[in-house]
């Protein structure tokens, strides 16, 4: 049976030159799953794989969007299924890999049928998130959800409102609608689990993002300073550097939050993707004990 080879994460792991090693190991290609890296803009501050990682193997949702253009897990989920149904002609094995767990889980569970909102409800929320802020849009979401609270980027308005739309709508947590049914699909799928040791995990990050700041983030962040109220742009490196560039916080401090929000992140990552049981854990440095588990499912 065709295998889809699903491989996570929290950020700054290693999962980049790990799955380099396999798939050249099973001689496929990889799927990118990073919804940030998906934009062409933006490579520095997403750590998006490289020219050279690219030669050496065929990636796919890398850098092929405009930082403009509306995109969405839905959206993800058909495409990958699309151009699944093309590889597996050709391809026993492909890798699926990223740090983007609501498009990991839409493309192994599928998307959910959410029901529709309430016009007016919908616009009363606009109109607070307007008025009060973010701060107080959470607040009556942890309130009325407070599990889907616990893992939702709380920095992602748009992810709230929607969630606070549902529970309004139906008067039910919007938890309770988001994968009751997972989806079959019709092929194989192996989860593969990397994580580290919670300081080494946050060292890497911090030395990580010291090396985007010399790598051009800077120039990068004012390149698309002009779309920076857009939600691609709602997301760690961009929102700290966008203040840099408005004097709010000098460099220094910048890269500072940068550091301490990036490890935020990664713990809400490796809290959503502990919740899988499918998920076999390992140490990315542990190559080939990783390869050799993988030889056993092929």
């Amino acid at each position: 049976m065709k295998t889809l080879f699903v491989i996570v994460g929290p950020t700054g792991v290693g999962k980049t030159s790990l799955c380099l090693k396999i798939a050249e190991h099973l001689n496929t290609v990889i799927i990118n799953a990073d919804s940030r890296q998906l934009f062409k803009e933006i490579p520095i501050g997403t750590a998006a794989p490289t020219k050279e990682e690219r030669r050496r193997v065929k990636h796919f949702f890398v850098g092929n969007l405009h930082i403009n253009e509306y995109y969405n897990a839905s959206m993800y989920e058909n495409s990958v299924l699309k151009l699944l149904n093309i590889l597996f002609k050709y391809k026993d094995n492909v890798i699926l890999s990223g740090g983007s767990m609501m498009y990991i889980d839409a493309v192994c569970k599928g998307i959910d049928d959410i029901p529709s909102v309430d016009n007016t409800i919908r616009n009363k929320l606009q109109e607070k998130f307007d008025k009060e802020g973010l701060a107080n849009i959470s607040k009556e979401l942890e309130k009325l959800d407070p599990e889907y609270y616990n893992i939702v980027d709380r920095n992602n308005y748009k992810r709230i409102i929607h969630a606070l739309e549902i529970c309004l709508s139906t008067g039910q947590t919007y938890t309770s609608f988001r994968l009751n049914s997972p989806k079959k699909r019709p092929f194989k799928i192996v989860k593969i689990g990397l994580n580290r040791e919670r300081q080494e995990l946050y060292d890497r990050i911090d030395i990580r993002v010291e090396q985007m700041v010399n790598g051009g983030l800077i120039q990068e962040a004012q390149n698309v300073y002009k779309y920076k109220e857009l939600n691609a742009l709602n997301t760690v490196g961009y929102k700290e550097m966008f203040e840099y560039l408005d004097g709010i916080s000098t460099l220094e401090n910048t890269i500072f939050r940068i550091k301490c929000n990036t490890h935020k992140y990664c713990r809400k990552q490796i809290t959503w993707f502990k919740r899988d049981s499918n998920i076999r854990w390992f140490s990315p440095d542990n190559v080939e004990e990783i390869i050799n588990y993988i030889n056993t499912l092929t």
